[in-house]
């Protein structure tokens, strides 16, 4: 799978684990490693392990894990000069409130209510937006991977059997649940929590590769 992606051999790993999955990590292809399950390598047959493969050398090769990484920083760092800007604004509304009469009172509360609805709000924006980067990226992931193994069909099948298994993933947490091919949590789909996830709807990434079906022949 390297040779066709053209990419150095990363690191391999297996996790004893039973749910079936798999993740890449590394901040360039030279130093990349590839993490499978003990449930994955038991679960799939070869060409949907193939399918698994390609897709999370995808994420290598367009360098995903640092884009992420720099969007997650970016989302920090969001947070942080947000909390400043409320804390100056806080303490200058008190010290105005001391000097000043009512007029530049009233324009400081006007202020304050600012500052804590951009507070509550510029985090999750920016979280959104965090989280429809990894979507859009998954999207192209699916796409690289069948377009190397010429056979989507086998990740499509993969994403099925890994969707469809009732193992939990005990060793995902939420800080790791983007690096997986697939939403490590189960259960709890909604339509408020969908802004939130990780990973696009299983299903609608397994339409999109059977689509590309012919594309790919």
């Amino acid at each position: 799978m390297c040779i066709g992606a053209g990419l150095p051999m990363p690191k391999v790993y297996v996790i004893k684990e039973g749910a079936p999955n798999a993740f890449a990590t590394g901040r360039d292809p030279k130093h990349a490693s590839i993490a499978v399950t003990t449930g994955l390598l038991e679960k799939l047959n070869k060409l949907e392990l193939e399918g698994v493969v390609a897709h999370e050398l995808s994420h290598v090769r367009d360098y995903d894990t640092r884009l992420m990484l720099i969007a997650a920083v970016a989302v920090g760092l969001i947070a942080i000069l947000v909390d400043v800007f409320l804390r100056f604004t806080w303490y200058g509304a008190g010290a105005r409130g001391r000097y000043r009469g009512k007029g530049e009172d009233a324009g400081g509360a006007i202020l304050l209510v600012v500052a804590v609805i951009a507070a509550v709000v510029a985090p999750i924006v920016a979280k959104v937006i965090q989280m429809s980067i990894s979507r859009q990226r998954e999207y192209m992931a699916d796409a690289s991977g069948a377009l190397l193994t010429r056979y989507p069909e086998g990740l499509a099948s993969a994403l099925e059997k890994i969707s469809g298994d009732k193992d939990p993933l005990d060793v995902s947490t939420k800080g790791t649940a983007h690096l997986w091919i697939a939403e490590p949590f189960k259960g709890q789909e909604s339509g408020f929590n969908s802004m939130f996830d990780t990973h696009p709807p299983i299903q609608e990434r397994i339409r999109r590769l059977r689509a590309m079906e012919g594309a790919v022949q």
